[in-house]
């Protein structure tokens, strides 16, 4: 059952991962980070860890994986930690990592990304950030849903951005191939879809207890921003700097947060389709800020089309 009133809690633009996690009991638990081997995804696949979760670190580069498995179980004495190799722009990568999963997943963290980077092109002629930050997550689930389904109330999360204010998804050239290309523009339409993503998701598996919603970590200095300019980066810390005003940088303990309140809080139970920032569920984005959700990427109908253009486009790769 969808609740209708506003998620809040008793947790901060401050608040850690682990404090967030705290007293909650994953045992048993079985959990998927992407991009779980540096920035928030280690510290996201840490607080499950934490909690007694199995937690599988879905990474393209397996070497940082161990070197992150090894770390948390170091931290928090937990060794059921795992490492799978994942590539979200190559659809076979993702379709092995699905083909080799076995068992229900109670916890799926779309977590990966790229951000503001050079104009690239997967070989099908994606644009990259699309093609990884939604397309690929988007197989991911997807090709999970049965494993998730069997695990009764599963969550999952995928990580958005304030900058999907930048963008909503434009359905009429998704891949720039006939506008000019703008970074930041794509990965704005790319974060627009990740929160499109939770809304139709939400609505189709529901009858399965999946649930799923988005958010924004916080403006948080991690190897994502490998493609900016120091002076870009420090225009973007004084606009996203959350709910309580810019210029503000987030750690990585406090940019894993709020995704590990969307994967584990009893607080949510019940809760999908929604946009959280802060550790709190968002409002609507007023003019002149960098909070809060775009519209159009909440909007029910763009969320069923991009979901019909995303089964459309990887039939046919």
């Amino acid at each position: 059952m969808m609740t209708s009133t506003r998620v809040s809690t008793p947790f901060s633009r401050e608040t850690t991962a682990l404090e967030v996690v705290h007293g909650v009991d994953l045992a048993g638990r079985r959990a998927v980070v992407t991009g779980g081997a540096s920035g928030i995804g280690v510290e996201t696949a840490r607080a499950l860890a934490k909690a007694g979760a199995d937690v599988t670190l879905a990474v393209r580069k397996p070497d940082d994986g161990q070197r992150a498995a090894a770390d948390i179980t170091a931290t928090t004495g937990n060794d059921h930690i795992l490492v799978a190799p994942l590539d979200l722009a190559d659809q076979t990568s993702v379709a092995t990592f699905v083909a080799n999963w076995d068992g229900p997943l109670h916890i799926l963290v779309n977590n990966a990304g790229m951000m503001a980077s050079p104009e690239m092109r997967t070989p099908q002629g994606w644009e990259m950030q699309f093609a990884t930050n939604h397309l690929g997550h988007f197989a991911l689930a997807t090709g999970l849903r049965p494993a998730l389904a069997a695990a009764g109330g599963a969550r999952v999360v995928a990580v958005s951005s304030a900058a999907h204010l930048r963008s909503p998804v434009v359905f009429d050239d998704i891949h720039f191939a006939h506008r000019e290309y703008d970074p930041w523009l794509a990965y704005g339409q790319s974060k627009t879809a990740n929160v499109l993503f939770a809304v139709e998701a939400t609505r189709r598996w529901a009858d399965d207890g999946i649930l799923v919603n988005s958010l924004h970590p916080g403006a948080i200095r991690t190897n994502l921003q490998r493609y900016i300019s120091e002076e870009e980066l420090e225009r973007m810390r004084a606009q996203t700097g959350g709910t309580a005003g810019g210029g503000y940088w987030k750690t990585t303990e406090q940019g894993a947060a709020t995704s590990v309140l969307l994967a584990t809080s009893p607080l949510l139970d019940g809760v999908g389709g929604r946009y959280f920032e802060d550790c709190q569920e968002a409002g609507p984005n007023q003019p002149g800020t960098r909070t809060g959700y775009a519209p159009y990427a909440l909007d029910p109908e763009a969320a069923e089309r991009l979901w019909q253009v995303s089964e459309e486009t990887l039939r046919a790769a």
